[in-house]
């Protein structure tokens, strides 16, 4: 029996904490994402001083009640523009991160939240504690352009 154990699912329990993000596998990866779905949102950004607003406008792939994208593995398909995000990438993307992204705060070298579900051990946790999207979002389909000013959020954290 090994003194390192493994979690049901594969991953080694707090593997964030010493496997730095680009050597990390892509099912730890995946993992990071605590499933707020605010990378989903459609953003605003300020032409003069690069700030990025969130909207409550949600990209079309975007599924409300789970927070997850719908055709995650065949995005590009409906979405070419939708970011990848990786190891190699994350720099060029930090812009637009949630505050509260496990990337991000792994990439800042701060810990991940209490409930994130990694630690939690339950998917449920993110909208528990109300930092998901779940139930708050517009479809783009539902929304001008023109009016996603209107619905700029405050982000929940």
């Amino acid at each position: 029996m090994s003194d390192d154990p493994i979690k049901r699912d594969g991953l080694k329990p707090r593997y964030w904490e010493t496997t730095p993000l680009t050597k990390m596998s892509s099912a730890e990866w995946e993992a990071l994402c605590d499933g707020c779905g605010k990378c989903c949102l459609n953003k605003l950004e300020d032409e003069d001083t690069g700030e990025v607003a969130l909207t409550r406008v949600a990209c079309r792939l975007l599924d409300d009640a789970t927070c997850r994208c719908a055709q995650y593995p065949i995005r590009h398909q409906f979405v070419p523009d939708c970011i990848t995000l990786d190891p190699g990438t994350i720099h060029k993307h930090m812009y637009w991160l949630p505050q509260t992204c496990a990337y991000r705060l792994l990439h800042e070298g701060r810990p991940l939240y209490d409930w994130h579900p990694l630690i939690s051990g339950t998917a449920e946790s993110v909208h528990r504690a109300g930092v998901s999207m779940q139930g708050r979002t517009y479809s783009e389909y539902e929304i001008a352009d023109e009016d996603w000013e209107e619905h700029i959020i405050e982000e929940p954290t």
